[in-house]
């Protein structure tokens, strides 16, 4: 196998820091948007759910489109580096957008929202694609680009995490001084953070592994992904983590109806800050067993932990968070692990095409996270609908407290079952990765009457 490319320490904590601050926007967009949307700017929420669902259908087309753009081009900063520096001016900008109130009839709101909405969704996939593909390129090594995804991710969680907590106290801040741009002046704050941190990433962060010798052109990347079996069994493993998208919609009811207050919704962006902070043991425990094995391992516990949460009840609080912060910290280093093998098949699909295209193969978690997210906002309007719902009441009734009980603590169980049997599928083990990145260094100082015994069937074998 070639050399092993160690990351540096300060370069993994810029790469943390990218991720911190893009999600401040991401959390920023994907908790409070809604509210501002019905409750601030004044539009209904069927017109917020179609302009939703218009965007959900735009990213399907945009999304691999640019990843696939990206993929054929290099600059002198690399590959996905320059889009890195880029892209923080254009999130920070239309984040700010996105949370301006204009002053108009309603038509004009409901396009402006629209524009804005779609507009930010668009250029977030051109932060969020490089950003990601950054973890295939700054290492050849599996256990070092675990490293990489681990940083990458406690910086995403840790930005989702942030904005739930301080957003909501920075908009009420600002609120008492002007009403109508209370939510603007708050997400102007969190941005004007956010947007050094990005900087920084695109200052420290460097590209190691070469690009493909051949050109990459548009249609090598759809032929590219086509090839990449073992991506989607792990986009469908993650896809499935709508039923914890759920569950996190749901929280906000069961604290009112359930536990009797809502402030504990903001113990749950806590419980991801610590979550965030214990999954740094991830790369360790790669060291020790295989990847698929332990995401398998973290589905059933789970389960198991959801499970007796539900035998448990929710009258002993700290039982109930101790057990959700359990599970927090398995779903959390399970999405981890997701990023980490995404990025090895990347590796997989080359040798099979002869093409390198890291951005069209992230694009593939962007766009299923991104429908994930959508996918679980749908179904909770749907879910509290079944269980029986009744809008602004003072109080509901058993049924659905039991419902809502149900749906922050089995729902979940239901998609990591699911989760877990996809995994079941995964074969392309971190043996045949090393495997495949040895057979393809050979092929790199190849003669073209060597590249015929590296590569006779388009299998992995050995060279000699």
């Amino acid at each position: 196998m070639a050399n092993t490319m160690k990351i540096p320490s300060r370069e993994l904590w810029s790469y943390f820091g990218y991720g911190l601050g893009q999600c401040f926007s991401f959390g920023l967009v994907g908790s409070f948007i809604n509210y501002f949307y019905t409750d601030v700017l004044g539009i209904s929420a069927l017109a917020a759910s179609t302009i939703f669902l218009i965007a959900r259908a735009w990213d399907a087309i945009h999304d691999p489109l640019f990843a696939s753009i990206m993929d054929t081009i290099n600059s002198r900063f690399g590959k996905f580096r320059h889009f890195m520096l880029i892209a923080p001016l254009l999130i920070t900008g239309v984040t700010l957008l996105s949370f301006y109130k204009i002053e108009a009839d309603t038509t004009t709101k409901i396009l402006y929202a629209g524009v804005t909405y779609i507009l930010w969704g668009t250029l977030y996939a051109i932060s969020d694609i490089p950003f990601w593909s950054m973890s295939s390129v700054m290492t050849n090594d599996s256990g070092q680009r675990t490293r990489a995804v681990t940083a990458a991710m406690l910086g995403v969680n840790a930005g989702i995490a942030c904005a739930n907590i301080f957003f909501p106290k920075l908009a009420a801040f600002f609120s008492q001084y002007s009403n109508d741009k209370g939510y603007f002046m708050a997400a102007l704050v969190m941005m004007l953070v956010g947007l050094p941190l990005m900087l920084n990433g695109f200052l420290q962060i460097k590209e190691r592994v070469p690009p493909s010798p051949e050109k990459v052109t548009m249609r090598d990347t759809f032929r590219n992904l086509k090839q990449n079996k073992p991506l989607f069994i792990i986009l469908l493993s993650f896809f499935f983590c709508v039923f914890h998208n759920v569950a996190n919609g749901i929280y906000i009811y069961f604290f009112i109806y359930n536990m009797g207050d809502a402030s504990l919704q903001m113990v749950i962006g806590l419980m991801g800050i610590v979550a965030a902070v214990v999954c740094l043991v991830a790369p360790m425990l790669t060291r020790k067993m295989p990847k698929r094995k332990l995401f398998m391992i973290l589905c059933g516990l789970d389960i198991a932990v959801r499970v007796v949460m539900w035998f448990a009840g929710y009258h002993h609080t700290a039982v109930l968070f101790l057990l959700l912060g359990l599970s927090t910290i398995f779903v959390m280093m399970t999405n981890i692990l997701t990023s980490s093998m995404i990025a090895d098949t990347i590796e997989y699909a080359e040798y099979h095409t002869h093409k390198r295209c890291a951005a069209i193969t992230f694009s593939g978690q962007t766009f299923t996270g991104k429908m994930s997210v959508a996918v679980g906002g749908g179904l909770i309007g749907v879910f509290l609908t079944m269980i029986g719902y009744v809008p602004q009441a003072q109080s509901q009734s058993d049924a659905v407290l039991n419902g809502l009980f149900f749906g922050i603590c089995l729902l979940p169980a239901i998609g990591s079952l699911i989760r877990l049997g996809f995994m079941s599928r995964f074969t392309f083990t971190e043996e045949k990765h090393a495997e495949i990145c040895r057979l393809l260094a050979e092929r790199r100082h190849a003669t073209p009457e060597d590249e015929v015994k590296v590569q006779p069937d388009g299998r992995p074998v050995s060279a000699n």
